[in-house]
């Protein structure tokens, strides 16, 4: 493939942090930090929130109590919305949203959000990752060539999601006769539709996901992973022989325009702060995600629950984030056409 700003970016992006310690604060003593996640109870985004809500208060001066609570809705937009016009701006207040609800808003036609993804504050993200189509075994589609041959049902959240936009977006770069069921509310329940037949399966699910929610799946190989969406090659796919998306995509308009939408996946688990919270506390915060995604009990226990940890600190994200919305306008609006039904 050519040359990538975004996977150039990427790249630097993942090795150029090193974290710094928390300086010494009381400003979090006997305080409450509400963890606002943009997803249902048991779903990856979920299961991530809160494996690292249990450590962070180690990581913040004060050692605060941590609430996580669940505000699913528009692709997690409704969680972004919430933080950044609704929560305190002092600290107190932290949210976990997909990636959509922050390149959705430059990606999507619909009426804009109440927040400017721009302006969010990020403090962290806990993997940037590689997403998957996949069918079930029972599914006469076994292969992406399958795929572009003959009708593939596949299962999806709402407007805004990953499930939605990647059917969508392989459909239209590399000729996938999918067919789109929308409407379920997370992965978790896609699975279980999965699971009674109603769809084949489903796109745009994070690999680190599919692990921690579906590994029975895996183990019992009940299912086929047709294909990878990334700027890079995920290693564990490749060597499980899944290809990449590019080989499959043949013009370059396409390319770019999906490069765009898959850029996304750098930050594949944003957390944020509302704009107006101050440097002090942002600080704390950035300082203590990235302590406990470095944490020796944190990755034990990720580890257990099969989720996988490749941290980039907050002050990268809002970078990446900037450099997104800073795209070209015909390489944003073939991106658009892309996700569209």
């Amino acid at each position: 493939m050519p040359f990538s700003p975004f996977r150039a970016l990427a790249a630097a992006a993942l090795t150029a942090f090193a974290a710094t310690p928390a300086p010494a604060a009381d400003f979090y003593a006997g305080k409450t930090i509400e963890f606002t996640v943009g997803a249902d109870v048991a779903g990856g985004y979920d299961i991530y929130a809160r494996a690292i809500a249990r450590h962070l208060p180690r990581y913040i001066p004060g050692k605060p109590t941590i609430v996580v609570k669940n505000l699913p809705g528009a692709g997690s937009g409704k969680a972004a919305a919430y933080i950044a016009t609704v929560a305190p701006k002092d600290g107190t207040a932290i949210g976990a949203i997909f990636p959509g609800a922050v390149i959705g808003p430059l990606l999507d036609d619909n009426e804009k959000p109440p927040y400017d993804p721009t302006k969010l504050i990020y403090l962290a993200t806990a993997d940037s990752g590689t997403r998957v189509c996949a069918t079930f075994i029972t599914s006469k589609t076994k292969t992406i060539e399958d795929a572009q041959k003959q009708k593939t049902v596949m299962g999806a959240s709402a407007a805004g999601g990953s499930t939605r936009d990647y059917v969508n977006m392989l459909r239209k770069t590399m000729g996938a006769k999918f067919e789109l069921v929308a409407g379920y509310k997370g992965t978790a329940e896609i699975g279980l539709a999965v699971e009674r037949g109603e769809v084949d399966g489903l796109c745009g699910w994070d690999w680190s996901s599919l692990k921690a929610q579906k590994s029975d799946w895996l183990r019992d190989k009940k299912l086929n992973v047709l294909v990878q969406t990334a700027l890079e090659p995920e290693a564990e796919l490749t060597k499980l022989g899944v290809p990449m998306m590019w080989k499959y995509v043949p013009k370059e308009e396409d390319k770019k325009a999906a490069e765009l939408v898959v850029s996304q996946q750098v930050f594949g688990r944003p957390y944020i702060a509302p704009p107006g919270t101050p440097d002090a506390q942002v600080k704390i915060l950035r300082d203590g995600f990235i302590a406990v995604l470095k944490d020796k009990e944190f990755l034990a226990d990720a580890e257990k629950a099969k989720i996988d940890i490749n941290p980039l600190d907050g002050a990268k994200v809002q970078e990446v984030v900037t450099k997104v919305y800073a795209s070209p306008p015909a390489v944003v609006a073939r991106a658009k056409e892309l996700i569209k039904e």
